[in-house]
């Protein structure tokens, strides 16, 4: 972290200053900043994150800075935040706990006083208004809201506890939050339907009484937060929120599809939205068609995938299938210039599956496969592997799949569970020793997510899907390319090592990329990422072929 100078376009000379670690700085003022980093032994957690929070002042030595937050060492991370609105100030400090659970408290002088939602919901703070996010359902007072509602609440009532909460978004069976973003006065609300994006601006109560008084403190009258859909959000998209303005009601819109590059679109209210600018194309996509289906997974459930493939195909043809499952990260439509290139123009279909695990349907689309539920997002993904065959859109030895991180394991977990379902397989950055990820790097964050393998009773069902030690010597693999970073500091590279040797000796192909740079990404600039691009395409088309006649 270095101070830099957005006027005079240069570094500040004997400004703030931070050597590399994992460190979080927030401005409390032109001379303050609020920071975590390594301060020395003692002020990281286990999982490597800032533990505690000091105020550091412009000139003083770091090692003077005034501890204002600590946390305990079992805890993922610290932060602190400051809001610097005119007459909405406010500092924030907080303590994950895990990683799904935080304790947030907002810092006034010595005072520490607690935000008291629920520990495993999301909370942000907007002028005078809290809103809550939540991850489970909340049983508050007389009522019962739902996990993956949106609350909203007057945020100094609530820290008093007289506020009336009011449900902004309550999902159904279909339809999820997927994210949201402030104007000054309004509400930017973006859901999923069906992993389809939809966009709706919120007003809050009493926002369009041309009699309500200026007083940024007041208290709202009562009633329902309005919602409108903004027009001209193009079908079968990824729509994010790009910018919000928030001294005014002027928002941008990102949209991009599998075959349409990203869409710049301005707003400032539910009407029309304006086109501004689209990002150019990469590759022909007039001759693609995009579907969307659903697979039935092991228990019932109905897993949608999207597939992209040659207008008019006849008979199967290579196929790339892709998965990750995990966090509650939602993968929805995108462009992607690459893949366009090195795959679908060049006959390929491509497979994007929305398993269990992820966020397509709201939290309870995750929870469902998190720690003994972790079967569930293997089961899905290879019920979509199936499922594309007995469509007729592929074969099993044109069928690849591909995934990181957690999708990495998730390609671990195919290759020894589920070798018969694929002709080849690419597994980037992967946990696969499921018995040891807790204490390599950020491993002990993920504890909350994946189970305790010091835990017996977790280590039961770990064990049953932990990819290194399931590899068979007797079974038939699929050839499988597996990639890693030697600088990757979340995922060890200790995993892919390990993995690649233990699959030599058992005599199955396998293949093994080690880049010395790139951290997580596994690439740390654009000719990297063109390299292993074309590393991970080459490989795939050499294992799975060209597209047969039909």
């Amino acid at each position: 972290v270095r101070e830099f100078d957005m006027t005079t376009r240069q570094f500040v000379a004997g400004g703030f200053e931070l050597p590399e670690a994992k460190s979080q700085v927030a401005w409390a003022d032109r001379d303050t900043v609020l920071v975590g980093t390594d301060f020395g032994a003692g002020s990281l957690t286990e999982s490597g994150y800032p533990r505690v929070v000091k105020r550091w002042r412009r000139g003083a030595p770091l090692n003077e800075a005034e501890t204002v937050f600590e946390g305990a060492g079992t805890d993922v991370r610290v932060f602190a935040s400051v809001d610097r609105t005119p007459g909405f100030e406010r500092t924030l400090v907080g303590r994950a706990v895990d990683f799904w659970n935080e304790q947030i408290y907002e810092l006034r002088g010595p005072e520490l006083i607690r935000i008291d939602a629920p520990t495993d919901a999301s909370v942000s703070i907007h002028r005078e208004w809290l809103l809550i996010e939540l991850r489970s359902d909340w049983h508050h007072g007389t009522a019962t809201y739902r996990a993956g509602s949106l609350l909203a609440a007057e945020y100094d009532q609530f820290l008093s506890g007289t506020a009336e909460l009011r449900v902004v978004f309550e999902p159904d069976a279909h339809t999820a939050l997927h994210h949201y973003a402030w104007t000054r006065d309004r509400l930017l609300i973006v859901t999923l339907a069906d992993v389809a994006s939809r966009v709706e601006i919120a007003t809050p109560p009493s926002r369009d009484d041309p009699l309500r008084p200026a007083s940024p403190r007041l208290r709202s009258s009562p009633g329902t937060w309005r919602r409108e859909p903004v027009a001209g959000i193009p079908a079968a998209t990824n729509t994010v929120v790009a910018a919000a303005d928030e001294h005014g009601d002027e928002f941008f819109l990102d949209s991009s599809g599998f075959v349409t590059p990203s869409r710049l679109m301005r707003g400032t209210g539910p009407g029309p939205l304006e086109s501004i600018k689209s990002a150019p194309a990469f590759f022909d996509a007039e001759n693609f068609s995009v579907a969307q289906h659903f697979a039935t997974s092991a228990d019932g459930t109905a897993i949608p995938y999207f597939v992209v493939r040659p207008a008019g195909a006849r008979g199967p043809g290579p196929t790339l299938l892709y998965g990750y499952g995990g966090f509650e990260t939602a993968n929805t439509p995108a462009y992607n210039g690459v893949l366009g290139r090195l795959w679908l123009a060049r006959g390929g279909a491509y497979v994007l599956a929305n398993i269990r695990g992820g966020g397509e349907y709201g939290p309870g689309w995750h929870t469902q496969a998190m720690r003994e539920g972790r079967h569930k997002v293997a089961e899905d993904f290879a019920a979509v592997a199936t499922d594309l065959v007995d469509r007729g859109i592929t074969t099993v030895e044109h069928l690849g799949a591909r995934g990181g991180s957690n999708g990495g394991l998730l390609m671990g977990i195919m290759l020894t569970r589920y070798p018969d379902r694929f002709g080849a397989l690419v597994c980037d950055v992967p946990l696969l020793d499921m018995k040891r990820y807790h204490l390599l790097l950020a491993g002990a964050s993920w504890v909350a997510e994946y189970g305790d393998p010091d835990n017996p009773e977790d280590w039961k069902f770990i064990s049953e899907y932990s990819p290194y030690h399931n590899i068979s010597a007797s079974r038939q693999y699929p050839p499988v390319l597996i990639t890693t970073s030697t600088r990757d500091d979340r995922v060890h590279p200790g995993h892919a090592r390990k993995m690649t040797a233990a699959l030599e000796a058992a005599g199955h192909q396998v293949w093994y990329y080690e880049n010395i740079e790139g951290g997580h990404a596994g690439a740390a600039d654009n000719e990297q990422l063109a390299f292993k691009a074309a590393l991970s395409y080459s490989f795939l088309h050499r294992m799975l072929g060209s597209r047969p006649s039909g």
